[in-house]
């Protein structure tokens, strides 16, 4: 499997597993791939936290707390970092 493949598999999994608004049925399938595609733009984490909120937000009229969005923007980037960091 190609590591972007890989890579992008991962953000899903955790975005799967934060489940901001307690769905617990994954329908969150339009924000992941919205973040996703964030992950790929930004690298400033309280930018992409931002992103991440208004995605969100936009989607479900609800505000999630910036800190919470924080989190996951700081778990995400930690993957994309490592990807790009290995060889």
């Amino acid at each position: 499997m190609r590591k972007e493949v890989r890579t992008n598999l991962q953000f899903v999994d955790v975005l799967n597993q934060w489940d901001p608004f307690h769905l617990k049925n994954g329908d969150y399938d339009t924000e992941i791939a919205d973040t996703v595609q964030a992950v790929h733009e930004l690298d400033d984490p309280i930018k992409l936290a931002e992103r991440i909120q208004a995605i969100y937000e936009f989607s479900f009229e609800k505000v999630i707390p910036l800190d919470e969005c924080k989190k996951i923007a700081n778990e995400l980037l930690v993957i994309k970092g490592n990807q790009s960091c290995s060889l």
